[in-house]
């Protein structure tokens, strides 16, 4: 392979690798591989047009166009001109799209929908990325700066991924840029000749002699290649060595929040819930969760993720807190007092492979946890977190939980929270601004204690404050957004939560957000199903005695508990709810802790639910046959191109050299035995099949006219198999020379260089002798010329030879020949009609004078 060759082809990987670290951003990844394909047609037009060749900016510029053409063909192509051609419309559409995927990209968590604007900002940014890396490394030979560009595709997925992309995207991003260094470097030494190695070093082993010298021509290459496998292991292990850079620009994006090694360690400061809005408007709902419960009433099943409790004005985030690993026994929730009543529920929930979260979702407050995997215990806010990489895609886990039932009079007649616990969770911002104390004042005018006042509010948002819940909304948190939300009275549950939150601190009340999923919806099997559209975040407000306690302000989501209601629980304390009969009869496959109770377990209840073993049944059903179909052909196109050179000259030299030839073609024409008398190939790209002016052949063989074919199909083989093999053409030479010159160039002896001359000596009678002397065994002699060519090459140029022969050109050039061969009789017929006509015109206009 030629050095241009293998930079072009470390161009199209590299710019390929560096891609892949958009993968996660999107679902489905269908996408890379039409990039695949248009960057791999770029790069295929980039490597014809240098071969022409072209000038280097007319090169690129072919380049940028077919892009523009394939980009319109596959996005707009109602509005291109003949489906193809790029007009005013088809800019129009592109700006339109362009513009939506923007708004999706602002829209949608990742991994976002394929929407045809996001599809048309990773193709044609791929694209772009591709035609610029091989402009720069393979046009202009300067790979160094191309990894500009590289850098720019593996940065965006970095930023957009969330502060991070994984250490993987990362390896292969920076493993193609080296492959593309590396792949120059060996370029340029090789136009410098053969590396010279050293004096051979002598041997102590051996008196006055000598052995091989240490140094060889693969020298540098190899240097050059520890050198950059060193850096790109400093730039990987580095990072994890340091804390201080964990979590950044390699900082993968399914990392957990949890840090540090064995049980203790601490939680970042992030916040998750900028992604909220953006699941919730999902352009189609997600199963993420499945649970069975033994509960009777899931209305109050909130699956609780995390809980922020840290408000600085900017932003609700949940404050930096140590964890540790996870008990047998969680502890008793804090502030949970032994007159408050209530009931042991156990739930099993399965998450789904596409559900990737560092947070497990539990109902709130557990007390038990069974689940396999690393994760540990955040005793402050009672969530479970991640260590490391781990992440709840595809966990199943059993959750024993409380629901805890206070009533109305336990609430309102509760104590002062202790004076630490208060400090903290009633601490606001100074730039809170007034009205958002105002307001808080004025909703609970007349309230006697904490408890009223947080029935107020949350009566007030959801209920008699006009307020309307809409996912369209600007989603902003901080003072600003509070306020403006107030006035707007407009958003989501991002919004009523925060402001509710906020308020009640203004009043002295301990608030908290907590931030999960509502119950979701019953589906077959006695199963609760919990999707994206059920994301949710509810405010916790504290009262000594229940703990932290959930209240429901956002309307229209959820449900309100049944102590902020008119009818409460009777508030005594109450055993654990019966297994639902149904429910426990499902999921034979998975073990259950129902299939080994004994009757005073299940009156204990015990047992527990059975394990939900549907979500493994719904999972994505996978692309459609049609889809998949398409892809596979297309996957064969693509392999089927590299191999498009190769085809086409064997199929070339198989109807030379078969025997059938010889009496099925057309006659060799003056102009094809000119250019072979000059040493040359046929004219018209080769493919002469043999035959001639067909006449019966006697008994001695073949007519002359076949003889004459043949002859000249076998020395078209043997001037393009030493093409192939390095050796172009030389037309200016006679057959005698140019054999004389295949032989010396290419080394060849014996048999391979009689064949050559006995062939160019058949050419010569053909082409000189009154009466030509039919050659025999010509085919022969080519087969044999070659292998003699192809036993003296190199292994790259036996390669170059098989995969990319320089002689396939000449379909190209015959294709163009016939083309024009087309055109002329076609333009020849149209003067002729033409001419006809305005004859036809003229004879009317003379009898109409004469008339």
């Amino acid at each position: 392979m030629s050095g241009r060759g293998r930079l072009a082809l470390c161009a199209f990987a590299a710019t390929l690798m560096a891609a892949g670290a958009l993968l996660p951003l999107v679902d489905p990844v269908t996408w890379i591989l039409q990039a695949g394909f248009l960057v791999a047609v770029q790069s295929g037009v980039g490597a014809l047009a240098r071969r022409v060749p072209l000038a280097r900016p007319l090169t690129v510029a072919v380049q940028a166009l077919v892009a523009l053409l394939m980009l319109t063909l596959l996005f707009a192509r109602e509005e291109a001109l003949i489906g193809l051609l790029p007009g005013p419309d088809a800019f129009v559409r592109f700006g339109e799209l362009l513009s939506s995927g923007g708004e999706d990209v602002g829209r949608y968590a990742i991994p976002a929908p394929a929407t045809d604007g996001i599809r048309l900002m990773l193709v044609g940014g791929v694209l772009l990325i591709g035609l610029a890396v091989d402009a720069l490394a393979v046009t202009y030979r300067s790979a160094a700066p191309a990894g500009l560009p590289l850098l720019a595709l593996y940065s965006v997925a970095a930023g957009l991924s969330g502060g991070g992309a994984s250490w993987l995207w990362f390896l292969l991003a920076a493993t193609g840029y080296l492959l593309l260094l590396l792949a120059e470097g060996r370029d340029r030494l090789s136009q410098w000749g053969r590396v010279f190695g050293g004096a051979p070093r002598t041997t102590s082993r051996a008196a006055g002699g000598f052995e091989a010298g240490g140094s060889s021509a693969q020298a540098p290459a190899r240097a050059g290649r520890r050198i950059g496998v060193l850096a790109l292991g400093i730039a990987l292990a580095v990072p994890a060595a340091l804390p201080a850079l964990d979590g950044g620009l390699l900082g993968g994006p399914g990392n957990g929040p949890g840090g540090g090694a064995g049980g203790g360690g601490t939680i970042d400061a992030v916040n998750p819930v900028v992604t909220l809005q953006d699941t919730l408007n999902q352009p189609e709902a997600r199963e993420w969760l499945k649970y069975k419960t033994n509960a009777d009433d899931t209305s109050d099943m909130y699956l609780r993720i995390m809980a922020l409790d840290q408000f600085d004005g900017g932003s609700w985030k949940f404050s930096v807190r140590p964890v540790t690993g996870i008990p047998d026994e969680l502890p008793r929730p804090d502030g949970l007092g032994d007159g408050i009543g209530t009931t042991e529920v156990r739930t099993n929930i399965s998450a789904a492979g596409s559900y990737r979260q560092g947070w497990l979702p539990m109902p709130y407050p557990a007390t038990r946890l069974d689940i396999e995997g690393r994760w540990r215990f955040d005793p402050a806010r009672r969530t479970v977190i991640g260590d490391g990489r781990q992440t709840t895609s595809g966990v199943q886990y059993s959750v024993t939980s409380l629901q805890v039932n206070p009533t109305r009079e336990q609430l309102a007649q509760a104590p002062k929270a202790p004076a630490s616990l208060l400090k903290e969770y009633t601490r606001v911002p100074d730039s809170l601004p007034a009205d958002v104390r105002a307001a808080a004042a004025q909703v609970t005018k007349g309230a006697a204690n904490d408890y009223e006042r947080a029935v107020k509010l949350q009566d007030w948002f959801a209920v008699r404050g006009g307020f309307t819940y809409s996912t369209q909304v600007e989603s902003g948190g901080g003072v600003e957004g509070i306020s403006r939300f107030l006035k707007a009275k407009e958003g989501f549950c991002v919004h009523f939560s925060f402001s509710m939150a906020a308020m009640a601190r203004t009043l002295g009340i301990p608030a908290r957000v907590a931030v999960g999923f509502t119950p979701g919806a019953p589906v077959a099997g006695g199963a609760m199903s919990v999707s994206n559209r059920d994301a949710h975040a509810w405010p916790e407000l504290y009262f000594e005695g229940a703990g932290w306690t959930r209240f429901e302000p956002t309307p229209t989501r959820g449900s309100a508990p049944d102590y902020t209601q008119a009818q409460a629980p009777s508030g005594a304390p109450t055993g654990a709810v019966q297994p639902d009969a149904s429910a426990s009869a499902e999921a034979p496959a998975a073990p259950s802790r129902s299939s080994t109770c004994s009757p005073q377990e299940q009156a204990l209840g015990e047992c527990g639910a059975d394990a939900p073993q549907d979500v493994l049944q719904t999972a994505d059903q996978g692309p459609s046959f049609g889809t998949i179909l398409l892809w596979t052909l297309t996957g064969l196109g693509l392999l089927l191109v590299p191999l498009l050179p190769m085809l086409l000259r064997l199929r070339v030299r198989t109807r030379r050299l078969s025997s059938d030839a010889h009496v099925r073609g057309k006659g060799a024409s003056a102009r094809e035995k000119a250019a072979a008398g000059r040493g040359g190939a046929a004219p018209d790209g080769g493919l002469v099949e043999g035959g001639g002016a067909w006449a019966p052949a006697d008994a001695g063989g073949y007519a002359p006219g076949e003889a004459s074919a043949r002859t000249l199909a076998a020395w078209y083989e043997i001037s393009d198999s030493a093409w192939d093999h390095g050796i172009p053409p030389d037309e200016s030479q006679t057959p005698r020379k140019a054999a004389a010159r295949i032989v010396r160039l290419g080394r060849l002896e014996g048999a391979p260089a009689d064949s050559v001359h006995r062939v160019a000596q058949a050419l010569e009678q053909v082409l000189y002798a009154p009466e030509p002397r039919p050659g025999a065994g010509l085919a022969e002699d080519a087969r044999r010329v070659r292998a003699g060519l192809s036993a003296q090459a190199s292994r790259g140029t036996r390669l170059r030879a098989l995969l990319l022969p320089p002689s396939s050109v000449r379909v190209v050039w015959a294709l163009a020949a016939r083309w024009n061969a087309t055109t002329d009789r076609w333009a020849t017929a149209r003067d002729r009609a033409v001419a006809l006509v305005a004859a036809q015109l003229r004879r009317l206009s003379r009898q109409r004078g004469q008339g």
